[in-house]
């Protein structure tokens, strides 16, 4: 996942979910002159460190607060001075100094958004609160700025090349979204809902994360862990004790509906434990419950599309994207939806059948689905996931399989660094070179779960690149994986290592940025294309040179063995009715919360998700959707609102991409370049639509995506 909620927040430059108006003032107004007090401010000056990258074991939590204070005087006063500027408008004075305006806030706002991800705590958490409304405030000042809006529109495109001309619509098409055309009093209106949107999207956001923490469920017993590997259960204890109950065992949750141990949990009454307690971890009617805050959260978006002249949220949040329309968003889901749910149909007959024949007695219900499906598969294909693990070392894994697919196709080299500080003691850190030797990025990795951190696994930038700013990327990719006991290795699932081949694609999208404006730079895309690269990277977790080179035995150090691999390949279909099912009712789910046209539609919580689902023939109980609203992140909290349908339609992109790249030759250098060429270099410069059939020849092709989930032959 492209962590989107992080990009809409730093740049006030960007187009984001909460959008403001700045009254005229005096055209010469200077710019804030720093307080003396700020001098030792980490914020306030570009890091010494190599690309700018974060200085943190100089940020402190009481940084925060006085560069956002600054940064937000300093902004808002270069944007007053830009937009009252008496000289008529030209793209240098009025596009290029937007992009260059707001430093000490980006820089503040990028390290903030960050470490309330993925290292928060109370105090960042209070800060978020406190801050989110402000900072949407802010950003209707420049959006909903009257005269910045026509200079603006003013600004002629002849003589300007290609990017520049992208830059000048993008702000055009992001001005009128945001609202620049409603009247003064509707403005008004809409710095409110603004406002009130961002508080309410930070509150879930905590609720939620302290309710995943909360909702994880302690054992008394290690029997009651059978199936669990020796590793895990020390895991599970050692965690049980950082707790406070020490002698006890603890499986935190994951933000998934279904939780990863499932498939290995042998007793049942422990599933169901597990399950039922993530399903419910933020509706108990406690501070952590999230429903009520989501129906405020769903009226107040109706509420902003209404004003901005569209009939719901959905169709306003989705004229920028590729889809353009819900319906079309809504074409696709369908079109995977059918074949998926008969699919799923007959998996849950399998696992039924397999159940009787054990003798079992009873029916097969959501906890029961990974544990049982993981014993059909292993009888369908002989393949049994703890015969796979040991060959899945986490580092080796990276180092081994991703950098080493990178080298091969992009002819990228990777150099681990210990002398640049992180915010973690669990990060690690890399320098990675061009095929030239050049060095062209900073990356990070912070691979454990925690408390202060959210659930999932995401990318996000440090710093942007950008010729206009002289600025080279700076990344982090997070993820969720259980840390190992001390002295043990960190060994994973195949499904994690997929998850560590799509983030590095998001990276490696972010890497390969070749921008001059910042706005446009790398991966701020449409949601529905940003997902393309990182799904297409995943595919070279199996390729067999690459394979090969990483699949090692972590004790043997034996490559895996070619029968076994074959077992993953012809396995690769299997449960895809299951992980489709799930994915796309949660996206429909999506879209349903966000296409509604009326008050009278938003039932309570529940009934609303319960009504949905049924509304689109997702009655299989056993497949629950990938989120429960209640715990729906990504609509709620992280940038996919009206979104989360942009998996599907990116892995449309990826399939069809997949079948060229494997039609010409596969990991090749010549391939990898062309791939960089045309999508992971452009940003969002050019026609994204263009892009791809510059890359591929034609117009996406849903075919090779039901193929690959086994649908079509």
């Amino acid at each position: 996942m492209k962590n989107i909620s992080s990009v809409l927040l730093i740049s006030a430059l960007a187009f984001n979910q909460s959008c403001t108006t700045m009254k005229p003032t005096d055209t010469q107004q200077e710019l804030p002159a720093p307080d003396p007090s700020l001098s030792s401010n980490p914020f306030m000056k570009k890091s010494k460190l190599q690309y700018e990258a974060p200085e943190f074991d100089k940020i402190k939590n009481e940084h925060f607060k006085p560069a956002f204070d600054f940064g937000l005087k300093q902004h808002e006063a270069e944007i007053v001075k830009i937009a009252n500027n008496p000289a008529a408008a030209t793209f240098e004075n009025t596009i290029v100094a937007l992009e260059k305006s707001g430093e000490v806030l980006r820089r503040a706002q990028i390290v903030f958004s960050n470490l309330t991800s993925a290292n928060t705590n109370p105090t960042l958490q209070a800060l978020d609160e406190e801050y989110a409304p402000i900072f949407a405030a802010h950003s209707d000042k420049m959006y909903l700025n009257e005269n910045l809006y026509k200079r603006i529109k003013s600004i002629k495109e002849e003589g300007l090349d290609s990017e520049s001309k992208r830059l000048v619509q993008y702000y055009k098409q992001n001005f009128e979204i945001a609202g620049a055309n409603l009247s003064a009093a509707d403005k008004e209106k809409l710095k409110q809902f603004n406002q009130e949107l961002a508080s309410l999207s930070t509150q879930y956001a905590n609720k939620l994360l302290e309710a995943r923490k909360q909702g994880g469920v302690f054992f008394s017993d290690a029997k009651e862990l059978d199936g669990l590997s020796a590793d895990e259960i020390a895991a599970a204890a050692a965690d049980a004790k950082t707790a406070g109950q020490p002698g006890k065992y603890l499986l935190a949750l994951q933000n998934t509906t279904q939780q990863p141990l499932l498939q290995n949990l042998k007793n049942r009454a422990t599933r169901e434990k597990l399950f039922k307690a993530s399903w419910t971890r933020a509706e108990k009617g406690d501070a952590n419950d999230t429903r009520e805050t989501i129906e405020k959260l769903a009226k107040l978006r109706l509420k902003k599309a209404q004003i901005l002249g569209k009939k719901n949220y959905a169709e306003w949040k989705l004229q920028d994207q590729m889809a353009k329309t819900p319906e079309a968003a809504t074409k696709l889901m369908n079109q995977v939806a059918t074949p998926a749910v008969e699919t799923a149909r007959q998996e849950a007959k399998d696992i039924q059948d397999l159940i009787d024949q054990q003798k079992g007695g009873f029916k097969v219900e959501p906890w029961d689905w990974t544990f049982y499906a993981e014993q059909v598969r292993k009888a369908k294909f002989d393949l049994d996931e703890s015969e796979i693990k040991p060959y899945f070392e986490i580092t080796t894994v990276l180092e081994k399989g991703v950098f080493f697919a990178a080298e091969k196709f992009y002819g990228l080299t990777f150099k681990k660094r210990t002398d640049l500080p992180v915010y973690h003691p669990d990060v690690v850190t890399y320098e990675v070179f061009d095929h030239d030797g050049k060095s062209i990025a900073i990356y990070y990795l912070d691979f454990y779960t925690r408390d202060s951190k959210n659930g999932g696994a995401w990318m996000s930038n440090f710093v942007e690149q950008s010729y206009l700013m002289g600025t080279k990327p700076v990344i982090v990719n997070c993820y969720n994986y259980q840390k190992p006991a001390p002295g043990k290795p960190s060994l994973i699932s195949y499904d994690d290592v997929s998850t560590i081949f799509h983030e590095f694609g998001h990276s490696i999208h972010g890497m390969f940025a070749s921008q001059k404006y910042p706005s446009l730079s790398g991966t701020n895309v449409p949601r529905d294309f940003v997902e393309f690269p990182s799904q297409i990277n995943e595919h070279w977790a199996l390729d067999p040179v690459v394979l090969k080179n990483y699949a090692v035995h972590f004790e043997t150090k034996q490559p895996i063995p070619q029968a076994l691999v074959e077992k993953i390949k012809k396995a690769s279909t299997f449960n895809q009715g299951y992980m489709t099912t799930e994915l796309v009712s949660a996206a429909a789910l999506d879209m349903d919360w966000h296409s509604v046209t009326n008050d009278s539609q938003l039932i309570p919580v529940l009934d609303f998700e319960k009504q949905s689902l049924t509304n689109h023939g997702f009655t299989l109980s056993t497949v629950p959707p990938r989120y429960h609203t209640p715990y729906f992140a990504h609509i709620w909290g992280g940038g996919y609102s009206a979104g989360y349908y942009a998996y599907l339609w990116s892995e449309t992109l990826d399939n069809d991409a997949w079948e060229w790249i494997k039609n010409n030759g596969g990991l090749t250098r010549e391939n990898g370049d062309r791939f960089r060429k045309y999508i992971l270099s452009v940003g969002n410069s050019v026609d994204l639509n263009q892009a791809f059939r510059d890359f591929t020849g034609h117009d996406p092709d849903i075919k090779p995506l039901l193929r690959n989930r086994g649908f079509i032959k």
